[in-house]
């Protein structure tokens, strides 16, 4: 079941804050993350026209990376087929196993083109390179993927499914200082973060899914950056998964 409100926008620092403790008890949020993601990514194949289920996944080096690889792990394991596209430093090593252990392909070189071409046949990108720790525009490789896969998204293309806010954009004030992939759905984890709210982040989040994670209880003594109903950010955010 899910519903749709008006939400507040919280920052990466207000965020991290409220993980932090639950983090620290073991309480694991990026499973709760990846589980959720995974339930939107299973709707949006469900109502692509062949629901063939073929994912690119685009992973970061940080946890955002992780989610996206672990909700793969998932679908691959109910029939989907995922390409993995490494584009941080580091690869998040946990995340990559279960995707390479469920099925996954990994693409050795991040080449634009390449992966412009596997996008063509894909129902689904999964964008999980840069998260709310980041900022600042996308760096080189990402950079120059996301700038090949721009024109192959869309209407005619694969659904682009963000994970926790579109990659590059900020999180706290919605600046989009470099290339960004227009997300059809924005998967975001705990509390609607203030750049999903802000233009131009507004414009390239396309429909906003919220995940509860379990930080409702730390961020309403939080005095959010976006308040509640406040213009321009006043957003409608379907909840639950």
């Amino acid at each position: 079941m899910t519903a749709r409100h008006l939400f507040a926008g919280y920052g990466a620092d207000q965020i991290r804050a409220a993980e932090r403790p639950m983090l620290e008890q073991g309480v694991p949020l990026m499973a709760r993350a990846a589980a959720g993601l995974a339930s939107v990514v299973a709707e949006v194949l469900a109502a692509r026209p062949d629901g063939a289920g073929r994912l690119v996944v685009l992973a970061g080096s940080g946890s955002n990376g992780g989610d996206a690889l672990f909700a793969a792990a998932s679908l691959l394991a109910d029939g989907c087929t995922a390409i993995v596209v490494p584009l941080g430093s580091r690869i998040h090593e946990a995340g990559l196993a279960a995707a390479v252990g469920a099925g996954a392909e990994v693409l050795a070189e991040p080449d634009p083109a390449a992966v412009a071409a596997l996008a063509r046949d894909a129902d689904v990108v999964l964008d999980g390179v840069l998260g709310t720790g980041a900022a600042g525009p996308l760096r080189s490789p990402a950079r120059e993927v996301v700038e090949a896969l721009v024109p192959v998204v869309g209407p005619a293309g694969p659904a682009v499914v963000a994970v926790d806010l579109p990659s590059g954009v900020g999180t706290d004030d919605g600046a989009a200082p470099g290339p960004v992939l227009p997300a059809t759905v924005t998967v975001t984890f705990g509390a609607v973060k203030a750049g999903l709210l802000l233009p131009p982040g507004r414009d390239l989040a396309g429909s906003v899914r919220l995940v509860d994670i379990g930080l409702g209880p730390a961020l309403r003594r939080v005095r959010p950056l976006v308040p509640f109903g406040s213009p321009p950010g006043t957003a409608q955010v379907t909840v639950g998964s």
